[in-house]
């Protein structure tokens, strides 16, 4: 590059505004986007409910990850990703690691539809404040592949 060329500055647009990214302090800038409205909440996924139950199931048996993933037969990596909802697994993978707790996988889950219905209602009660109305309830399971 010759000295007479000016540098070549690429405008970097955030995905995020700096308040919400860890550790970087809010600053305005004439130049910065202007923030983003943060998106309504979601509705939560079947692999974070599905998840939460298996890490509360194996935290209350006082179980490693480690031992829980040994006994179904599954590598730690991938059950500690299925228990932060990072991966959506097989049902046999589901059902090896239900039954590594000592559950079945019906138990596994209706938990789970437990905790989708208690925020579901939530979410529907939320969204109902705010002059809408819920148009759908959560009475059963219903799982489609």
């Amino acid at each position: 590059m010759s000295n007479n060329q000016a540098p070549n500055r690429a405008r970097v647009i955030p995905l995020r505004p700096p308040a919400e990214r860890p550790g970087i302090a809010a600053t305005v800038s004439p130049t910065a986007p202007a923030p983003v409205p943060r998106p309504a909440q979601r509705e939560p996924l079947w692999r974070d409910l599905v998840g939460d139950v298996l890490r509360r199931e194996r935290q209350a048996q006082e179980r490693t990850l480690k031992d829980v993933a040994d006994s179904a037969r599954i590598s730690m990596p991938y059950l500690s990703e299925v228990e932060r909802g990072r991966k959506e697994a097989s049902s046999e993978v589901l059902a090896a690691a239900a039954q590594a707790l000592g559950l079945s996988l019906g138990d596994l889950l209706a938990r789970a539809q437990g905790e989708l219905v208690r925020l579901s209602n939530r979410h529907s009660a939320r969204h109902s404040a705010r002059g809408r109305t819920a148009t759908s309830s959560y009475d059963g399971l219903c799982l489609a592949a």
